[in-house]
């Protein structure tokens, strides 16, 4: 297989958890290098890596062609343009940046220079994400008229994650973190909204980041899609909820990944790796083709974040679709500009398309 060599801009919980294990794992990449400011924490299981102690100078490095950009969102604009110019094709982690007019200089910069930009949407390899957008395919559902799509936590302290939770630093807080999830996940469903309601706050106190938001977003004939979080949930919900003319599909949000990759578990190329469900996780009913009312208990097949690296690997090699390219996700960085936009003025804010 063509080797592609990869450096990896940081080695936080992002770096060890979603990115090495599976550059690692992958036949067709190699990773040649990591940043560690300080530590050597990377040596143990990536002895053949070298070790930097800045994104600049791993970047002198001639032999990396894709270079992974994980640090903190307030970062991320400027060590994806510095890889560009260096003439490194670039993997970004979401949130893609802090606000649009970064991601848009990003985006015009990587195709003056012939270079991709992909932005890393790893829930689009979800088992929950996968199933929902499956069910919408078969139209079983008929005309699909609303829909909500949820990602809650519970944490009544701090998470220690400064970039994440400090009020003062713009792209901080949940709308840039788990809303770049849900709208990426509604655009993927429903296409781009004509416009949108937010309500967007700090439930815990005015010293964190939002860490609360509901968005509406409005389509044509009608669609209503409702993305919510919030920090202060104890109690799953359904994280979907897709209703149509024909019936209604309602799904828990179970793809295990990340705990299981926490806990230590090394993915698998080209396999399942994932710990198989005990018990069904979605409801779907629906009205069938007698107009008999069918209600069935559904369960998810395992997805696999790999999966992004060997498309992002058969786009190098091979030529084909780039996941989640950089130009896609500008559709998401406007939905969380105009979010902040509506929250701030109290009114709907009319989107335009790309």
């Amino acid at each position: 297989m063509q080797l592609v060599k990869v450096g990896l801009c940081a080695f936080g919980m992002s770096g060890k958890i979603f990115h090495s294990p599976f550059i690692k794992q992958h036949p067709g990449f190699f990773l040649e290098g990591i940043v560690e400011r300080t530590k050597n924490e990377s040596r143990g299981k990536y002895p053949e890596a070298k070790i930097y102690r800045s994104v600049e100078e791993m970047l002198q490095n001639p032999e990396i062609s894709l270079v992974v950009v994980n640090t903190p969102v307030q970062l991320h604009f400027e060590h994806a343009k510095l890889a560009l110019e260096a003439g490194k094709n670039v993997i970004v982690e979401k949130p893609f940046t802090v606000d649009l007019q970064e991601a848009e200089a990003l985006v015009k910069m990587a195709e003056e220079k012939g270079l991709f930009i992909s932005v890393y949407q790893n829930r689009r390899f979800d088992r929950d994400f996968l199933k929902v957008k499956e069910i919408i395919s078969k139209k079983v559902l008929g005309e699909i008229k609303e829909a909500e799509i949820r990602f809650d936590r519970f944490r009544n302290a701090p998470s220690g994650k400064v970039h994440k939770e400090n009020a003062d630093l713009k792209g901080a807080g949940a709308l840039h973190d788990l809303g770049a999830h849900l709208i990426d996940q509604a655009t993927q469903f429903f296409g781009f909204p004509e416009k949108l309601f937010a309500d967007i706050a700090s439930l815990r106190s005015p010293e964190f980041a939002n860490d609360y938001f509901e968005i509406l977003l409005y389509y044509p004939n009608e669609l209503r899609v409702r993305l919510k979080s919030s920090i202060l949930t104890k109690e799953d919900h359904y994280a979907y909820k897709i209703h149509g003319t024909m019936g209604s599909f309602l799904q828990e949000r179970t793809d295990n990944q990340e705990v299981e990759l926490i806990a230590g578990a090394i993915p698998k190329y080209a396999e399942d790796w994932q710990k198989p469900l005990q018990n069904p996780d979605g409801i779907l009913n629906f009205l069938n083709a007698e107009n008999q009312t069918e209600r069935i208990l559904t369960e998810t097949t395992a997805g696999s974040y790999m999966n992004y690296y060997q498309a992002v690997y058969e786009h190098i090699v091979f030529g084909k679709t780039l996941p989640s390219p950089a130009s896609e996700i500008i559709q998401n960085m406007k939905i969380i500009d105009a979010a902040q936009e509506s929250s701030k003025s109290g009114k709907v804010v009319v989107l335009k398309s790309l």
